[in-house]
């Protein structure tokens, strides 16, 4: 049956299909037909794929849909950062959901869609859509051009049709009624910016408000409850007889997933929203020890918090730290901390998570302890390479009874003018920090949080202009000040913190002061004042008490933040919880069948699309469950393989249940595939297992197999192979690349270069813009000016000129030598290197030893780091830094390589650092 033609004439002129199928919404232990389609916008009327777009999901008169008339729209959701389309992954001992949940705001809808080609392409594309959203900069669309479509519009194009499947005078379906004074047919309202907004989702027969909630790791333990965030819908009775006859909407099968689902759906009834006062704190302490009582910073408030959050930047400078991230300040730290919190009531740690100087601490009080669960940490770095912890963020996550909290304590990127990079460094954190909880369930971001608290030295500054920033700053003046902060002038704009809340501010700048005063920095640098240290917070239930800065303790440059927040937190009442569980166990019951099971995959060969170096991509596999009863599938290891798929291959999940089909082929489950980053040219194994199996049967096996073109680059070829290059590099034959790559290649070059070009050009361009630049190999490049200077580099540098900053320059340098598939110290060397640190000369000898081409990068480098040095005046880079920079590129760990456990990989980094330490420091002469 096609679909496209009818829902074509519900569409206004310019408004094209992406995709569309047709799909089962899940109410209580049934499903009804419903038709989803993804559309968008064309600007002035021509195909383009960066046209907003939504999701319009029709009710149906009739099955099978014979024309137009047949439909009428139910619900408008746009495709913004708050959509998501996911399959329900959440687990008890093993993974059963695998439900597809849609959901945008608090509006959380469950649908089964039938195995087909069009169901693929239409995940895909809603998938596509949202990540498209998800890295769009600027100012979020308005969406205005959906008003039409609102159910109840008199230009709906989809009013008018007879009157819907199961549908009655008065409405029935739990997608059209909303709160907030909303035309009770309407799904989409204006939005005070003259957009559109998605409001609060409640029952047609109910008077009780749905409480907001948000996806929890649930729990089928009646003991222990732990429910998903889902929206409630209203009761459906099941007649049998009219099922076998397709007269009314057909049960499902999955069992653990939709008991969850159904507790998840009546999660008002048996739970409790209780406030509980959390206290952030941020300080940045510019590498001093805590010679001052904390007190006057954690308990200035007359009653004790329920919840500390505690962050630090800049913990420890000191030069060991940023290399090798250890620290005596950690404890010094969380001493003083302990020491210095409310002395009304005892407080036990839950977490600590440091990186480099960043710290974050959370601590909760003795009689809340008990109901902390599956606590998590991650940190993440956003200097050079997205690796050196200098700068970036550390992240705790809980759940406090039943709600998800995520506390992020990050420091970004400084200098008034690097206000994009901090940009980039926003993005990168909450794009990169995973909290893995299941090894069967996928990993939590931090805005899969109901409560997130984003906290940190942020380092947005006052953007200067025609006044005087110090003398409003002193005068109380801010008004002016923070028209002018650069994160407010960011939020605006919604490049940053979008639907973040802040308070207002009415304290001082907390930064740059003297050391040992409140006043305003007068060293040589002379510092403006800058609110940098910020917090921000995003998630219902939750009132901002207090934000301020502590001006007594002052030593520091910054001047320590907090804020007292009241937060709603779930609770579950125990008691009620049993009760509506073991009624969701005795509906379940009545509906179980047990059917032999039967599965597809719709194929034998993943084929992706050319990859490229530092550009990663997805693709899908679908498994359809043919039979009545659901199948489990899990991807299988080779024989003496240690993981089910290759380093460079990321597959998820790699198990799950896939529940049957109504009619013809169940449900499809998506197989993620992701290629990293660092490619290195390898070639892919052709053959993975896909091990099938029910509840009660024996497995069997059938196979699966990834396949794709490396679009080559200069990135991840060899020292060897690329001094035989004397053309640009995208212009030589694959199969002269292949050959200068192999063991024993033909069509060397008469005359090769000494060090490959590419190399030359990023250290040439380096020599020339950037010896007297600070931050060289500390401060991260843009990610868009690295693709742009790779794509040089390939071309043969065209014009003669590398895009981008120097930053970005030198972080391409480092890619380049790490993309290396033979190191400059060949791994055959690797722990001959280790050895000689104690003693240069025996350096030296492995230097002497290394292949010709390997040796002359080698010393072309080192001449290089040695200049750099020579202007440490100016650039304030030293020794140490620059070994342990480039000490874990030019010797990388080999791979699959025994580590001798009796040595730390902390002592082996510092090996690599000496080894380089001895050349920067030292004469050498090849």
């Amino acid at each position: 049956m096609e679909l496209s033609p009818h829902v074509e004439e519900k569409l206004h002129f310019g408004h094209k299909i992406t995709a569309v199928v047709e799909a089962g919404l899940v109410q209580e232990f049934v499903k009804t037909t419903r038709v989803v389609a993804l559309i968008e916008i064309c600007p002035d009327g021509s195909k383009t794929t960066l046209g907003e777009q939504a999701l319009l999901i029709f009710q149906t008169a009739r099955v099978p849909i014979h024309s137009a008339i047949d439909l009428s729209i139910e619900k408008v959701l746009p495709i913004d950062t708050n959509l998501k389309c996911e399959i329900d992954t959440s687990t008890t001992d093993v993974d059963t959901d695998v439900l597809v949940n849609i959901s945008s705001g608090k509006v959380r809808l469950l649908f089964e869609m039938p195995f087909s080609q069009r169901t693929n392409t239409f995940v895909s594309e809603v998938l596509r859509a949202a990540e498209v959203v998800g890295k769009r900069r600027g100012v979020p669309p308005t969406f205005s051009w959906l008003q039409p479509y609102m159910p109840g519009n008199s230009s709906n194009p989809g009013t008018g049709a007879s009157t819907p499947q199961n549908s009655a005078a008065t409405p029935t379906s739990p997608l059209t009624s909303f709160t907030n004074e909303m035309d009770p047919l309407g799904t989409l309202v204006s939005s005070p910016q003259g957009g559109v907004s998605v409001e609060n989702l409640v029952d047609v027969d109910s008077t009780d408000r749905v409480q907001s909630s948000s996806l929890q790791t649930p729990m089928s333990n009646p003991e222990i409850p732990n429910p998903h965030e889902f929206e409630r819908s209203p009761d459906m009775n099941v007649n049998r007889q009219n099922i076998a006859k397709g007269l009314s909407p057909t049960p499902i099968a999955a069992r653990e997933s939709h008991i969850r689902h159904q507790m998840a759906l009546r999660e008002d009834s048996y739970t409790d929203i209780n406030d509980f006062t959390i206290f952030v704190g941020t300080w940045n302490v510019n590498g001093q020890s805590p010679t001052v009582g904390l007190a006057e910073w954690l308990s200035v408030d007359d009653e004790p918090p329920d919840v500390y959050a505690i962050g630090f930047q800049e913990l420890d400078l000191n030069k060991e730290t940023f290399l090798f991230n250890v620290t005596p300040k950690e404890a010094e730290w969380l001493n003083a901390v302990l020491l210095g919190v409310h002395p009304k009531a005892k407080y036990q740690k839950v977490k600590l998570s440091r990186l480099v100087g960043m710290m974050v601490v959370v601590l909760v009080q003795e009689k809340h302890l008990a109901y902390v669960r599956n606590v998590a940490a991650d940190t993440v770095g956003t200097g050079i390479m997205n690796k050196m912890g200098n700068k970036g963020a550390v992240s705790i996550r809980m759940d406090l009874h039943s709600t998800s909290i995520c506390f992020t304590n990050s420091h970004m990127a400084a200098h008034v003018e690097e206000y994009e990079r901090r940009n980039e460094d926003h993005d990168c954190i909450l794009q990169r920090t995973s909290f893995s909880l299941n090894i069967n369930s996928p990993p939590k971001t931090i805005k899969d949080h109901e409560h997130i608290y984003f906290f940190g030295d942020m380092n947005y500054r006052i953007q200067p202009g025609d006044f005087d920033i110090k003398e409003l700053a002193s005068s109380g003046e801010h008004k002016l000040l923070l028209e002018n902060d650069q994160l407010n002038q960011q939020r605006k704009i919604k490049r940053v913190f979008h639907d973040f809340k802040e308070g207002e501010i009415t304290f001082k700048p907390s930064f740059k002061y003297d050391l040992m005063s409140d006043e305003w920095d007068s060293s040589e640098k002379a510092r403006m004042p800058a609110w940098c240290d910020r917090i921000l917070w995003h998630g219902d239930s939750i009132q901002q008490l207090v934000y301020r800065n502590h001006m007594t303790l002052q030593i520091s440059d910054h001047k320590p933040v907090s804020s007292l927040f009241r937060s709603g937190i779930k609770v579950i009442d125990t008691r009620r919880y049993r009760r509506i569980y073991e009624e969701v166990m005795k509906k379940l019951d009545k509906l179980e069948n047990e059917f032999l099971p039967q599965v597809q995959v719709d194929a034998t060969e993943i084929i992706l699309e050319p990859v490229k170096f530092l550009q990663p991509q997805t693709k899908y596999l679908t498994i359809a469950n043919t039979g009545q009863v659901p199948v489990q599938f899990e991807f299988i290891k080779k024989l003496n393989d240690s993981s089910y798929c290759k380093p460079w291959l990321s597959i998820r999940p790699y198990i799950n249940f896939v529940m049957p089909d109504e009619c013809n082929g169940g449900l499809f489950k998506d197989i993620l595939s992701d290629w990293p980053n660092e490619f290195h040219a390898s070639i892919p194994e052709k053959i993975y297992g896909v091990r099938m199996h029910n509840w009660l049967h024996c497995g069997y096996s059938m196979f699966t197999a990834p396949i794709s073109d490396y679009e080559r680059s200069c990135f991840g070829s060899s020292i060897n192979a690329l001094v035989h290059m004397n053309i640009p590099f995208k212009e030589v034959p694959v199969a002269k690349l292949l050959d200068l790559e192999s063991k024993s290649p033909k069509e060397l070059s008469e005359m090769p270069y000494a060090v490959p070009k590419e190399l030359w050009y990023l250290v040439d361009h380096l020599h020339a813009h950037a010896l007297q630049i600070e931050g060289l190999f500390t401060y991260g490049g843009l990610q868009k000016e690295m693709l742009q200077i790779r794509a040089c580099l390939d071309a043969g540098v065209p014009d003669d000129v590398i895009p981008g900053s120097v930053h970005s320059v030198a972080e391409a340098l480092l890619v380049f030598l790490e993309a290396l598939p033979e190191p400059v110290i060949p791994f055959s060397l690797y722990q001959t290197a280790l050895d000689a640190t104690p003693n240069f000369s025996l350096c030296k000898d492995v230097i002497n030893s290394l292949p010709v081409y390997h040796r002359n990068v080698f010393t072309y480098l080192m001449a290089f780091l040695k200049e750099l040095l020579n202007h440490a005046d100016d650039n304030n880079l030293d020794a140490k830094t620059l070994a342990a920079v480039f000490g874990s590129i030019l010797i990388r760990d080999p791979q699959n390589s025994s580590a001798d456990r009796r040595i730390t990989a902390q002592a082996i980094e510092r090996k690599k650092q000496t080894f380089i330490h001895h050349f920067l420091v030292n004469e050498y002469d090849p």
